[in-house]
């Protein structure tokens, strides 16, 4: 098994950024739709299930990422907070 923690930091870090990504999207999509469901009376179970599932997503990879050093964390965490803007300024651009 390849230790990827020995991976130059030129190709770790954008990967981590690029994960990130991916988690973020998916963080903030479960978010919006558990705020649609508790807003319009869903079913409370679904609720709970997507909570768990966007918390585990989150935890998981912030996981990993430590796994592979500080740096690999904080460009995981940057692409979360970039995600998380772009999500933003979506809902932003379809109120407006």
């Amino acid at each position: 098994m390849t230790d990827l923690s020995n991976l130059p930091l030129y190709v770790l870090l954008p990967v981590c950024f690029l994960g990130g990504l991916f988690i973020g999207f998916g963080y903030f999509r479960a978010l919006r739709e558990t705020a649609k469901l508790l807003v319009n009376g869903g079913k409370p179970l679904r609720a709970i299930a997507l909570t768990l599932g966007r918390i585990s997503l989150l935890a998981s990879g912030f996981f990993v990422a430590v796994l592979l050093g500080g740096l690999a964390l904080l460009a995981a965490f940057a692409g979360v907070l970039c995600a998380r803007w772009i999500m933003l300024r979506r809902m932003r651009e379809i109120r407006a």
